[in-house]
């Protein structure tokens, strides 16, 4: 780049014009910038589009300059350029790109003309660069300004990509042309194979989100139809269990003991519970509801008999549940501690809350079977 003043680096009238009215500009091109950028973030927010980075930026004046002198006499006014004013949004996945594609659509007017889809100009054998470039203008519709009537004239360019596809753009720029030279064969070669693999990560990451998106719903099927036995027990599968609300029936019955209110509490850390039990299954869960809810509502009604409580928490019906099933298996007073260190982190009063609950099943039938 040339160090001459700017002017003088214009030789031609239509670029000194031009540069002008780029200053004369640059305040609705401010205005236009703010307006567009928070329009970009506000879209993908109330789309739960998750993205990286929403930025715009305004050509600088120097760099301008550089454009002119460069492209010699190509354009001949400020709005023949559409990239004074350039906005970036870079999401995750590829399919997050074309959904923020069809919101740029919805909201701007597009010059498809100059609109271009990088991502589909590649040759079978060829690797690179990677964008979807729109080229826009708002309609008076959605914002105008009286003091500035000209913003809804002005050209400007969003760029979509995703990150892996951002980074490749910065690598290609500072590796490519920014560098002044020709670049030998063996870097290109290795520039390309560096594209291919990004652009293969970048098409596995979507994959790998859609097969696990996928796999939940088909959890959520096989669940909500009642298949526990072809479920395997975790965290998702465990937390489309609890939407059943599978233990609501025995804490219930336990409740109207004392016409107590159920205190609701997160049943989620009983996952790791079952799982030390070695559940493999939700068929695992719901055999230890059907065949110890009776046993556990004897067990609960004993630890209520002769008091006053009207608040009872939710966790106490699945507590039950697990102290008969361990009790059952001849786990003892050692047995229930476990669990409860298990779920609670280690303490010393769990040992006697655990004998407590011994010795209230010592007086159960279920122990003398």
């Amino acid at each position: 780049m040339s160090d001459a003043p700017l002017e003088k680096r214009v030789a031609n009238a239509s670029g000194m014009l031009i540069l002008d009215e780029y200053r004369e500009m640059l305040p609705a091109y401010e205005k236009l910038r703010g307006f567009v950028c928070e329009l970009l973030k506000k879209n993908v927010e109330e789309n739960h589009i998750y993205v990286t980075a929403v930025e715009a930026r305004i050509k600088t004046e120097a760099s301008l300059a550089e454009k002119l002198e460069r492209k010699g006499g190509k354009y001949h006014a400020l709005t023949d350029l559409t990239d004074i004013l350039g906005a970036r949004v870079i999401a995750f996945y590829n399919d997050d790109v074309d959904k923020i594609a069809a919101l740029v659509e919805q909201t701007f007017v597009i010059d498809w003309k100059n609109s271009v889809d990088k991502r589909k100009m590649h040759e079978l054998h060829s690797f690179g660069y990677n964008s979807l470039h729109f080229i826009c203008s708002i309609p008076k519709t959605l914002y105008e300004d009286p003091d500035h009537p000209e913003i809804n004239e002005i050209r400007f360019e969003i760029q979509l990509r995703t990150a892996l596809q951002h980074v490749w753009a910065v690598l290609d720029h500072d590796t490519g042309y920014k560098s002044g030279f020709e670049i030998p064969q063996e870097y290109l070669r290795n520039l390309n194979r560096l594209a291919g693999m990004l652009e293969l990560i970048d098409e596995q990451f979507c994959k790998i989100r859609s097969d696990i998106n996928n796999y939940r719903y088909h959890v959520q099927s096989l669940v909500h139809s009642g298949r526990f036995d072809e479920v395997a027990l975790n965290g998702d599968s465990f937390g489309n269990y609890l939407k059943l609300r599978p233990f609501d029936k025995l804490n219930q019955r336990i409740a109207a003991i004392n016409q107590a209110e159920i205190h609701e509490s997160e049943m989620t850390p009983f996952l790791k519970v079952f799982s030390f039990l070695r559940f493999k299954t939700l068929a695992d869960v719901d055999k230890l509801i059907k065949e110890n809810s009776e046993d556990a509502y004897q067990l609960a009604a004993f630890q209520l008999a002769n008091t006053d409580l009207d608040i009872i928490d939710s966790s106490l019906g699945v507590i039950s549940l697990l102290a008969v099933y361990i009790l059952k298996k001849g786990g003892g007073v050692a047995g229930i501690r476990t669990i409860l260190d298990d779920l609670y982190g280690e303490s010393a009063g769990h040992e006697k809350w655990a004998q407590r609950l011994y010795d209230k099943a010592l007086k159960l039938s279920f122990m003398n079977r």
